[in-house]
């Protein structure tokens, strides 16, 4: 082989394996290291919480036991949540599914949540004692507002529409339970 076909065929390895270098994902752990400790600020929600809820829909007011159980999953960089309503007859009235994530490029936490047949991602906002998440509804804005404080959780929902005053239609005061090893707990092993 002759040298400039020697020196060209190194260069075209040389150049192919930066291009696959190129093409390689970034290192995921600094990301996870990032959201999981973002995570941090809700922590407190971690475990079973359960107490009494109210919410106004068409047939009027209705009463019942609300649950949570709450928990990180993915090395803690996401946080679980479900919401359980049960019936004065025991039955579940109200289903709800949440993840809560963080992303470090924009700094911005969100929850995906499943509730009623309906689905979507919505911003929501760490407070010093809490959290603020909202839903857009069209000409209004759906505001879930939580307080938390010696082992209560009281969290609101309000219509909001600009110009009005907002008005309240839901309501949870929990207390929490304990600690909970959901959703970790059952991973299928490996053999």
């Amino acid at each position: 082989m002759s040298r400039t076909l020697f020196a060209a065929a190194t260069i075209a390895v040389t150049l192919s394996a930066g291009a696959a270098n190129a093409q390689m994902p970034p290192d995921p752990g600094p990301r996870i290291a990032a959201q999981a400790e973002a995570m941090k600020k809700l922590s407190w929600m971690d475990g079973t919480w359960r107490g009494p809820a109210w919410n106004i829909g068409p047939t009027g007011r209705h009463e019942i036991t609300q649950a949570e159980r709450i928990g990180p999953l993915l090395g803690g960089s996401v946080k679980v949540v479900e919401g359980r309503g049960y019936n004065a007859d025991g039955s579940t009235g109200f289903n709800a599914l949440g993840v809560i994530s963080f992303e470090p490029t924009t700094g911005v936490y969100s929850m995906r949540s499943y509730a009623m047949g309906q689905a979507g991602d919505f911003k929501l906002t760490p407070t010093t004692d809490g959290y603020v998440w909202e839903i857009p509804a069209g000409p209004m804005t759906i505001r879930y507002t939580a307080v938390v404080k010696d082992g209560a959780w009281r969290e609101i929902g309000e219509r909001v529409v600009a110009g009005q005053a907002p008005v309240q239609f839901f309501e949870m005061n929990l207390r929490r339970l304990g600690d909970s090893a959901w959703p970790t707990v059952g991973a299928i092993p490996p053999k």
